[in-house]
């Protein structure tokens, strides 16, 4: 019985290049078809040949990123399931690693070809990029440090998502404990909260030992590819030609000029909305009036049919694209113990589908996050008919305008979950929640700039540097008899594990996403066809290109930021 949640799902094109029963968990199947294409480039006479030969190339990408992704699914739904964890580990030490040396080699060959200077330059710009910024990169010794990488990665999942509490006589996920901050009991927000932070810091332990094994490991990795330190290296891998470290630390700052005053306002209003001298940690999600908290949705059959609903209001095209994944069953919505944390959209990349993964309790946040995976899952279906693979996917700081601007564009429909008067304090529940993202998006990314250029430093060092930002951007909050708690509140994050200096994209896509939803206030109808203008040139062409087509400027300082802190502040003021 396959651990996937979908069934076999529609071809949308037959392989051409790649046997129909070639068995993607076997290297000794796999490796042939790498010399093929080896063997096929230098014969190459023609740009049309060559041009079918990238194809080719990319139709054995794709059918491999889908095999990955697939057992990543697997494992990520099952996270009890030796089987579908064994799955996972046998591609990730078996089939990746052999995987970088030959995707290397193609690199090169397509760099020396003769034949790619004649190739249309504006068609092949971003691509040639990229290639060359493989091979510049491309260390063998590292191949096995970044599989080490990876399973520590997964041993840090399974914790996380094997943790549990028993509360008043129910187990219950840390998830699944999250409602309960939402509730207008205070006294039962603190038993809540107080119960997960303990079983955090139960394992407190065990996730500074993955971080000092990471650190150690990503140190060793930026060092073999000839850079001073993981922060450095980290910005060329990822591909960020378009800013520097320097720019994001402008970024923090404009962050603490800009938004931290517009932060403590609505904690201040917060707090004397709940009658408290001091907000403490338990104070920070449940509606300040004391009100029930908002109840959406009952199950995630609601859930589904509800974003359907809006959908269709937006538009026909994305409302198609959303049925046909709830046709397709390319949705896991529920939380559950043995399901890892979080929420993803992956991009099935051989059928071109994309496949939407949350943990959903009842709350508004959920709501948040199937509209926010929906915009994710709509780039990857605009991008379905461009037939260089490389360019269907494209950089995570568009990637997420294309998953926050859903959020914001779907806003006046939340009355499809809701009376009017809890539709408005939705929408007040998410710009609020805008407005407190930008600061923890400073205190994560910075923490990572310090943790990477200072590796040989201590637990206590660690400490010190994480606590000095919540100083900084945590606002006012009071955390006495907390103290702990507070100074490992990065535990929780699991891209600091798992996606190291993946998270200031999510700052940088704001701004982006606040944009087309400024324009949206001026012209519906132009800003969303703008925004699936730019979803539909995926990733060919270079960042500030994407940012314009969509109708945005590629700016994250204080000069646009500003503008739209102001927006957001004035929006508020409207909503109860």
């Amino acid at each position: 019985m396959s651990l996937l949640p979908f069934g076999e799902l529609p071809v949308h094109h037959p392989r051409r290049f790649v046997p129909a029963q070639l068995d993607l968990g076997d290297w000794s199947q796999i490796a042939p078809l790498f010399d093929a294409l080896i063997a096929r480039a230098q014969p190459c006479t023609s740009v049309a040949e060559f041009e079918r030969w990238l194809l080719d190339g990319g139709e054995l990408a794709a059918a491999l990123d889908e095999e990955g992704a697939r057992r990543h699914i697997a494992m990520t739904c099952h996270t009890d399931s030796k089987e579908a964890e064994a799955a996972y580990l046998h591609f990730v030490e078996k089939i990746e690693p052999e995987l970088k040396p030959r995707r290397f080699e193609l690199a090169q060959v397509y760099l020396a070809h003769p034949l790619r200077k004649q190739l249309p330059q504006a068609r092949y710009e971003v691509f040639d990029r990229d290639q060359a910024l493989l091979v510049e990169l491309y260390r063998p010794e590292n191949v096995p440090l970044e599989t080490e990488d990876a399973k520590l990665g997964n041993e840090f999942n399974k914790l996380s998502g094997s943790l549990t509490v028993t509360f008043r006589g129910e187990e219950k996920t840390l998830v699944q404990m999250g409602r309960f901050q939402e509730e207008p009991d205070r006294a039962l927000r603190e038993e809540a909260w107080k119960l997960v932070a303990e079983r955090r810091l139960a394992e407190a332990d065990k996730f500074d030992e993955f971080m000092d094994a990471l650190v150690k490991l990503r140190h060793q990795i930026a060092l073999n590819a000839g850079f001073a330190n993981f922060r450095d290296y980290a910005f060329r891998l990822r591909g960020r030609f378009d800013y520097t470290p320097a720019d994001c630390e402008r970024f923090h700052d404009a962050i603490a000029a800009e938004v931290m005053p517009v932060q403590r306002e609505l904690q201040q209003r917060r707090s004397e909305q709940l009658k408290v001298s001091s907000l403490r940690p338990w104070d920070l999600a449940v509606d300040p009036l004391n009100r029930p908290a908002l109840k959406p949705f009952t199950d995630t059959a609601e859930l589904e049919r509800g974003s359907q609903v809006i959908f269709d209001r937006l538009d026909p095209e994305l409302a198609r694209g959303f049925a046909t994944m709830r046709e397709l069953r390319l949705l896991d919505l529920a939380n559950r113990k043995g399901k890892a944390p979080g929420g993803y959209q992956s991009t099935l990349s051989e059928v071109r589908l994309p496949f939407i993964f949350m943990n959903a309790v009842g709350l508004q946040r959920d709501v948040e996050t199937i509209l926010h995976e929906a915009g994710h899952a709509f780039h990857a279906l605009a991008t379905r008919n461009e037939e260089l693979y490389a360019y269907r996917g494209a950089p995570i700081e568009f990637c997420e305008v294309a998953s926050m601007a859903m959020e914001l564009l779907a806003a006046p429909h939340l009355d499809v979950f809701y009376p009017p008067a809890e539709a408005d304090r939705a929408r007040r529940v998410h710009l609020e929640g805008i407005v407190g993202v930008f600061p923890w998006i400073a205190t994560v990314d910075a923490f990572q700039h310090w943790l990477y250029t200072h590796p040989a430093h201590t637990r206590a060092e660690r400490r010190a540097a994480w606590l000095a930002l919540m100083d900084r951007f945590g606002g006012d909050v009071d955390w006495t008899g907390s103290e702990t708690a507070r100074a490992n509140l990065w535990h929780k994050q699991l891209h600091i594990f798992l996606y190291p200096f993946y998270y200031v994209e999510y700052g940088i896509a704001q701004l982006g996403a606040l944009q087309v939803w400024a324009n949206s206030r001026c012209d519906p109808a132009k800003a969303l066809a703008e925004y699936k203008s730019g979803l539909a040139l995926g990733g060919s062409r270079p960042l500030p290109e994407l940012f314009a087509q969509t109708g945005c400027r590629f700016d994250f300082s204080r000069a646009t930021l500003k503008p739209l802190t102001e927006l957001v502040r004035g929006e508020l003021a409207k909503l109860t």
